[in-house]
C-alpha cells in the first residue's frame, strides 16, 4: 500500500476511535458521525483509485 493511502487508512481508523470515545464520554454528535462517514468515503475512493480491478 503506498504511503499516502496507508496514512489515510490509519487516520480514518484513528478518527473512528476518537469519535467513539467522544460519543461514549460526552454524547453522540450526528455531525461528528457525518464527518467521519465522509472521511471514510474519501478513503474508500482513494483505495479504489490506487488499486483498480
Amino acid at each position: 500500500m503506498p504511503g499516502a493511502t496507508k496514512a489515510m487508512v490509519v487516520g480514518t481508523a484513528t478518527t473512528l476511535v476518537m469519535v467513539v470515545g467522544y460519543t461514549v464520554a460526552v454524547r453522540s454528535d450526528p455531525w461528528l458521525w457525518f464527518a467521519w462517514t465522509v472521511l471514510l468515503l474519501c478513503t474508500a475512493g482513494l483505495i479504489a483509485l490506487r488499486f483498480p480491478r
